[in-house]
């Protein structure tokens, strides 16, 4: 209870009554006040120089030294304790933060601050406390409904188009997020929707915050954030309202609740879990920078192998070229051929018309000279007759030579290549050795084929194969 005095008197001034016996000025016992924090002291320790103490761990803390401070406690009060270094050597457990313990102190008062304090020399595990209980218990409830599945969890986007932060306005963790996003990916705009992140109503803005979030769908991710404390400080983010907010949530969320050995249940209800707000924002946003230079680098990349193959299919292409012989050239080839055996035919013809002209001159010129007229006669006759017998020869010959001649033009014209696609058969050739398919078992599935038409040719792959015996 408080009460308010005034000071507004206006009587004269007050001067104090000794009452009788009352000490005088003079032998008045004044302490300082280091003496009486020193005999408070002395009382202490004297009146408690050892004792068994149980209680709840909050507000616990190992700084560089090795000794740990923290706070005792239960429902009525809270005291402060301090375990040194060299009793946690004996210790069988960690000591944590809503754990229940039972302990061997002393009683001490620490004189720079005037306050007292226990120093445990022994210290076991006793249980959770009430919060840790209902943490677990809560826990516990919320995996059975199948809250912390991995089916239940939504994809985090790789580049989200914006982000709702819900922490407090003004602490450093709203600080930390805007930071690491102005350094990783600036271009992402951050909406911050300031809530209370301790105290009692702080679970009902969370978990508001969240479904306002879903209502204007503005960005498509979340981030839930606060720094570090005690399990009662980090309440709010252990409560059902706030799991189920994250739960029912349609935009995935990602818990940065506390320090990396703080775990809430957001955290495992959440979409992803950070270890800390910084890293929350880390983990929701990609380097702008790295994915600058791997786009380059891809581009770069993908450039070249371009090229590359470029330059291996137009190495190709004139492999082939050198390797297929046109039909139009092999028909012209044929032609040439039949035109210089048809002209060797016909100089060998003339060639013997000839010597049997110069031949029979000259036995016509010897018999005028040396025959009777009347054997001259009679050889007159033979030679008419020899010489119509040569003609009919020569044509005879003659035409069996046509006739063989034509006989191989249709014997190449039935051989043409280009006769034989204008029909509408087709030339197979496989792409693997560019030999000419005649043999269907010479192919594998998926092989692939080039089609010469005469019009054209195709690229195509084998699909199914039919041997012989399915002919």
């Amino acid at each position: 209870m408080i009460y308010f005095i005034s000071t507004n008197f206006a009587h004269k001034p007050y001067t104090p009554r000794i009452r009788k016996g009352m000490a005088t000025q003079d032998n008045h016992k004044v302490f300082t006040v280091g003496t009486l924090t020193r005999q408070i002291k002395n009382l202490l320790e004297e009146q408690y120089p050892f004792l068994w103490i149980i209680g709840e761990i909050s507000n616990f803390s190992t700084p560089a030294s090795g000794h740990s401070y923290f706070s005792l406690k239960d429902e009525a009060a809270v005291i402060s304790c301090v375990i040194f270094k060299g009793q946690k050597r004996h210790l069988k457990f960690n000591p944590e933060n809503g754990m229940k313990v039972k302990g061997m102190a002393r009683l001490s008062l620490y004189e720079p601050r005037g306050s007292y304090q226990l120093i445990f020399e022994h210290m076991e595990a006793e249980g959770t406390g009430a919060l840790q209980q209902d943490f677990e218990q809560l826990k516990a409830k919320l995996a059975a409904m199948g809250w912390f599945d991995t089916a239940h969890k939504k994809q985090i986007p790789f580049l989200p188009s914006g982000i709702h932060v819900i922490t407090s306005g003004t602490g450093a963790a709203v600080r930390d997020i805007i930071q690491v996003a102005k350094q990783r990916c600036p271009s992402v705009p951050l909406e911050i929707i300031p809530v209370k992140v301790q105290g009692d109503t702080a679970e009902f803005e969370i978990a508001h915050a969240i479904e306002l979030a879903n209502s204007v769908k503005t960005c498509d991710l979340i981030i839930i954030a606060r720094g570090g404390g005690s399990l009662e400080d980090l309440w709010a983010f252990n409560t059902q309202t706030v799991a189920k907010a994250v739960y029912e949530s349609e935009i995935p969320v990602i818990s940065g609740v506390g320090h990396e050995i703080d775990f809430t249940i957001a955290d495992f209800v959440a979409d992803l879990r950070a270890p800390t707000p910084s890293a929350a924002a880390q983990m929701a946003l990609p380097d702008q920078a790295a994915i600058v230079h791997q786009i380059l680098g891809l581009q770069n990349d993908l450039n070249n192998k371009i090229e590359r193959r470029i330059l291996q299919l137009r190495e190709y292409i004139n492999d082939l070229h050198t390797r297929l012989k046109s039909p139009a050239r092999i028909v012209d080839d044929f032609r040439f051929r039949i035109e210089d055996l048809q002209s060797r035919a016909l100089s060998l013809v003339k060639k013997h018309i000839n010597y049997q002209r110069e031949r029979t001159n000259w036995l016509k010129r010897a018999l005028s000279g040396t025959l009777p007229l009347s054997r001259t006669q009679g050889f007159q006759k033979d030679v008419k007759d020899l010489q119509q017998s040569l003609n009919y020869l020569f044509y005879a010959y003659l035409k069996q030579c046509k006739a063989q001649v034509n006989q191989q033009s249709a014997k190449l014209e039935t051989l043409n290549p280009s006769a034989v696609l204008n029909r509408g058969y087709s030339i197979t050739r496989s792409m693997s050795n560019g030999h000419v398919v005649i043999d269907a078992d010479t192919l594998n599935t998926n092989d692939g084929i080039e089609i010469i038409l005469s019009k054209g040719r195709l690229d195509a792959r084998v699909e199914k194969i039919y041997g012989k015996e399915n002919l």
